[in-house]
């Protein structure tokens, strides 16, 4: 409900009051799809992140921000030290505008996956922030407002399309009101209950609950609740520390899990085919029960048979046959057939051996697997992390390795696998004088290009070690790609990070086309 209208109104109210007397005085990007603006009133500054990533669209407004030395994009420059006016929400919208000197706002469209960042000056659009989303540019100031008719009588006569009419209450709301009997309720009382609710959003608490692990924003209390604000600021900046940190626990925790549920699997599938090879087994004795009858019946067999047909004494003495070697006198033909059965004794043994060695793994992984389940913090998940690399056979450990491995010119490049892969390629596979590659901003593999003693690192080689890490990215479709590169030494894991996330104190970066080296 961080994007719903209610919630947007109370936001827009209070950034009324932390703007007056402030001045826009840069507005940059270092990462796609988020956007910082710093105001400044010579005293102090103030700052509005816009993060709006397809998966989650979010405003926080960080105490301080650092912005890097290199690979940010000054935008939004010709509004730069105007003056805010103030704040404006319009009507019925999930909309708001800070409104500036000179007749130019920048107008916060929050419509999820299309929310943006669109600079306005008077009623036209100058430049918009998210550029894949080209209608903003054909959006009006003075049409963004919208009506609703709140009387009794357009209610009444729309009793089957409430949510179409009062399109502003959102899911959560109509959940609200359906958990408080809406639904069963005559028309008088469903008529006061929405003026009871329309109430109680012109000035609610927030909360922030956590269903499941996933947390949310609520303009209303629950049994999940796990904090209350009164301030529509200080509760989405907490919402948001709190989302991006779960989403990090929850991809980290999903990834571990399904290592061990797939390695569970093929156990559970190892044990399932080798018991029921085991049993077929243990049931088959013909060749110890075959040996026993052709020593029983030596003076009945003629040197030369191929086929003997004998009476089964382990079977009521009904007659069975039994190829033999023409080769081989009768004797040896019961030798063969005793070490045969010796064979399967120890194929029995060993299959058991092995049975047994799987159940204690299957045992092992079925406790990990719980242990993940209520892991509840990235800590634990990494306690737990080096658990998930032990229960790899050691036959798995050579061969599986974490990366690709590719030539090009005489050079080995190395790219990582998944975000796990990554951690084990630049912490484990790694020297410092190897040279790491990363497509800038995006998720994508780390790159190494094996250091040579002696030799520098030719520039084409380069080009083509960022044109694969472009490639193994979310870049892999664009023409052109950013590529940050560097010493392996500059590049190094904060503790509690998680998977394939590391920090860079220098680097180069290098535009590059993707190339998939095939």
């Amino acid at each position: 409900m961080h994007n719903n209208f209610y919630f947007l109104r109370q936001l827009s109210n209070s950034l009324q009051h932390c703007l007056e007397g402030f001045t826009l005085v840069s507005c940059f990007s270092q990462n796609k799809d988020e956007l910082i603006l710093e105001f400044n009133n010579a005293k102090s500054s103030f700052f509005i992140k816009a993060s709006l990533t397809p998966e989650f669209q979010c405003l926080s407004f960080p105490t301080a921000f650092h912005r890097a030395r290199k690979n940010s994009i000054d935008l939004f420059e010709k509004i730069i030290m105007n003056k805010v006016l103030g704040v404006r929400q319009f009507s019925n919208e999930r909309s708001f505008a800070v409104l500036l000197e000179n007749e130019h706002s920048l107008i916060f469209t929050m419509h999820g996956a299309r929310s943006n960042v669109i600079w306005f000056t008077g009623n036209n659009v100058q430049e918009i922030f998210r550029n894949n989303f080209q209608a903003d540019l054909e959006l009006k100031l003075n049409e963004l407002d919208r009506t609703i008719d709140w009387s009794f009588e357009n209610f009444s006569k729309n009793q089957s399309a409430l949510s179409t009419i009062y399109f502003t209450f959102g899911k959560q709301i109509w959940s609200h009101l359906n958990e408080n009997g809406f639904e069963k309720m005559g028309i008088e009382a469903r008529w006061k209950l929405i003026m009871e609710m329309l109430k109680a959003l012109e000035k609610p608490s927030y909360f922030i609950t956590n269903t499941n692990e996933s947390i949310s924003l609520s303009l209303f209390p629950s049994e999940f609740t796990v904090n209350k604000f009164q301030d529509p600021i200080e509760a989405i900046n907490e919402f948001f520390h709190q989302r991006i940190s779960t989403g990090a626990f929850q991809k980290e925790k999903s990834t571990l899990l399904s290592q061990v549920n797939g390695k569970l699997k093929q156990a559970r599938s190892y044990l399932e085919k080798n018991k029921q090879k085991l049993s077929e087994l243990e049931t088959d004795v013909h060749y110890q029960q075959w040996a026993d009858l052709i020593m029983a019946n030596l003076n009945n067999i003629r040197q030369g048979s191929e086929v003997v047909e004998v009476e089964n004494f382990y079977n009521d003495q009904k007659p069975v046959t039994i190829k033999i070697k023409k080769e081989l006198s009768p004797q040896k033909n019961a030798e063969v057939f005793y070490r045969k059965s010796k064979n399967q004794a120890i194929e029995i043994k060993t299959l058991k051996d092995s049975i047994e060695k799987k159940e204690k793994e299957v045992f092992q992984l079925e406790q990990l697997q719980q242990s993940l389940q209520s892991a509840s913090d990235l800590n634990s998940l990494k306690n737990l992390s080096g658990d998930v690399v032990k229960q790899v056979p050691d036959k798995q450990k050579t061969l599986a390795l974490p990366y690709r491995e590719f030539e090009f010119k005489g050079f080995r490049i190395w790219v990582g696998k998944n975000a796990q892969s990554n951690d084990t390629l630049t912490l484990k596979h790694s020297y410092k004088e190897d040279l790491w590659l990363h497509a800038k901003d995006v998720a994508g593999s780390h790159v190494l290009i094996k250091y040579q003693s002696g030799k520098p690192f030719p520039k084409d080689v380069i080009e083509h070690a960022a044109g694969l890490a472009a490639f193994y990215s979310k870049r892999k479709n664009e023409s052109l790609c950013p590529v940050a590169y560097t010493a392996k030494k500059f590049v190094r894991k904060r503790k509690g990070d998680p998977a394939g996330a590391v920090v860079v104190e220098r680097e180069n970066v290098i535009l590059v086309t993707p190339i998939s080296n095939q």
